[in-house]
């Protein structure tokens, strides 16, 4: 029986692997619990006969979700990491596949969208911890840039799986269905990359000495938030500052990408798709191409440049498909 239980689930330790596993996972809980609705929306506001604002709250609500989910993560003891990942992953699924519901209140999508926004951000915080955990040093640069090419290939499968779906004459719900059930696999690729010591956590439970409770993880995570910010609040102020400013630049023209396309070229069959994935193809390629600038002119400088970059795209005009793409091309 124990035999056939281990062939049944093996214990994947390659980090190959699991740097692969990890892009998955990024594929599924940003991809698709983040970026599909940016894929559907044309047709979900056709659909739905709903407003640019009602679409642009939908959107922010999920944003916000998001930050509340990267908020949860930070509260996350690491020896729990795998556990949460994995709850927060199939929260993920679910709620990709409940939009497929018909007739729903926008209340419910109000809801479901910031519970998608939350899965979203822990799953993709905990899981980049997990899999940067698991590699060895002189891998970790090359399998890093696997793990997080996954948000540029979920990018890509949503704008594929659209412009298949709707050529074939499906609507969002039927895309958001058929996205939720390819997602599936991810939980049993989860449990197969289980840490051993995840594999022994009920008797850790059990063993009072090793039980922490929410508040003394609240007062360790003070503590050394505390720490970390002593002496360099001006840099952070300014560093959050600017992230804050670069998100909004970024979600901004990127909620509403195909949307604008589809509106500008109008004799342009899906052409808000074929925009969409030329921004996932460089997603994909974003992590190694500036990774390896930054090596050569420093991480500042870089940033810097890259800053400049998508300011620029961001004030291109979105009069052709040739502009449109070079602002696709510069969103990440």
């Amino acid at each position: 029986m124990t035999a056939l239980k281990s062939r049944a689930f093996p214990h994947i330790t390659n980090e190959a692997a699991i740097a692969c596993i990890g892009m998955y996972c990024m594929a599924v809980v940003m991809g698709y619990g983040r970026f599909l609705f940016t894929a559907t929306l044309p047709d979900i506001m056709v659909q739905l006969s709903i407003s640019t604002t009602i679409a642009g709250w939908l959107a922010s609500i999920n944003y916000i979700g998001y930050f509340i989910g990267a908020l949860i993560a930070m509260f996350v003891p690491q020896r729990s990491t795998w556990q949460a990942l994995t709850l927060w992953a199939m929260i993920s699924v679910v709620t990709t596949m409940l939009l497929v519901v018909p007739d729903m209140s926008l209340t419910l999508w109000y809801l479901i969208r910031l519970i998608a926004g939350i899965a979203s951000g822990v799953a993709m915080i905990l899981s980049s911890s997990f899999v940067i955990q698991s590699l060895s040093p002189e891998r970790r640069s090359v399998l890093s840039a696997v793990h997080y090419a996954g948000i540029g290939v979920g990018i890509s499968a949503s704008a594929i799986l659209t412009w298949w779906l709707l050529i074939l004459g499906y609507h969002f719900d039927v895309i958001w269905l058929v996205a939720g059930f390819t997602s599936l696999p991810l939980v049993w690729l989860l449990y197969v990359v289980k840490p051993r010591q995840a594999q022994g956590s009920v008797s850790l439970q059990t063993d009072p000495k090793q039980h922490v409770s929410v508040h003394q993880t609240y007062l360790s995570f003070k503590r050394a938030l505390y720490e970390a910010i002593a002496g360099h609040r001006k840099a952070i102020a300014l560093l959050s500052a600017s992230y804050v400013l670069a998100g909004f630049g970024y979600i901004t023209s990127a909620t509403f990408l195909p949307v604008m396309a589809a509106q500008r070229l109008t004799t342009q069959t899906y052409a808000g798709l074929l925009i969409w994935l030329v921004v996932g193809v460089f997603a994909m390629l974003s992590n190694p191409l500036w990774g390896a600038l930054a090596k050569r002119m420093g991480e500042i400088k870089t940033l810097i440049g890259l800053t400049i970059l998508q300011a620029f795209g961001m004030c291109l005009p979105y009069g052709s498909t040739a502009l449109l793409v070079c602002t696709a091309m510069l969103l990440f």
